[in-house]
C-alpha cells in the first residue's frame, strides 16, 4: 500500500491500464491461464494421472517463479495485512492513522490460488482500537478480470472455513 502523493491523482482507465507494471500482467495471464486450464487438468487427472500430475507440478514451480519475482517489487515499510477483502473492497490494519478521501496505490498478494493484483483504492473508514487501525478501502481502479480473481480467493476461503466448521461440528 502506498498513499499517493498530493501531486499525484488516481490515473484514468486507460492510464491504468499502461501503467500497470509488467510483473503483476504476467502474474495477470498466468491467472487467466491458471482458471482455464484447471478444468481441462480435472478432466486429464480421470484418465492419465501421471499427465495430469506432471502438468500440475509445472505450474506449481510457474506460481512459485512468478511469486518470488513478484516479491521482488515488494517493499517491507509499505506492507500491511489485510484483515477482509471482496470484489469492491477491502480492510487492513495499520499502525497509524489514515483520512477518509486519501488515494491509494495497492499491490495485493494472494497466497492461494497464487495471484497478484495491481490497484488503486481510496480510504473511506479508519477506526481505532487498542492503538491499532482498521482502513477500509473501497477499489477505484481495478481490472474486471482481477475483480473475478477476488471474486473466486473469496470463495475458496469461505469455502475452507465451511469445511473447517463442519469438521469442528463432526468432532
Amino acid at each position: 500500500m502506498e498513499l499517493l502523493g498530493n501531486d499525484e491523482a488516481v490515473p484514468s482507465d486507460i492510464e491504468f491500464e499502461r501503467n500497470i507494471p509488467i510483473a503483476f500482467r504476467i502474474a495477470h495471464q498466468c491467472s487467466l491461464i491458471d482458471s482455464t486450464v484447471k478444468k481441462e487438468l480435472h478432466a486429464l487427472y480421470d484418465d492419465k494421472q501421471a499427465i495430469s500430475k506432471f502438468l500440475r507440478s509445472q505450474n506449481e514451480k510457474i506460481n512459485l517463479l512468478l511469486g518470488f519475482m513478484l516479491s521482488q517489487l515488494d517493499d517491507p515499510t509499505q506492507e500491511y495485512q489485510t484483515e477482509t477483502f471482496g470484489a469492491s473492497s477491502l480492510t487492513f490494519t495499520a499502525k497509524k492513522t489514515f483520512e477518509k478521501g486519501q488515494d491509494i496505490r495497492l499491490k495485493l498478494f494472494l497466497e492461494n490460488p497464487p495471484s497478484a493484483i495491481y490497484c488503486y483504492g481510496n480510504v473511506y473508514g479508519c477506526k481505532e482500537e487498542n492503538g491499532k487501525y482498521t482502513i477500509s478501502v473501497k477499489y477505484t481502479r481495478l481490472q474486471e478480470e482481477d475483480r473475478d480473481v477476488l471474486i473466486r480467493v473469496a470463495l475458496h476461503q469461505q469455502q475452507k472455513l465451511l469445511r473447517q466448521n463442519a469438521l469442528e461440528k463432526n468432532n
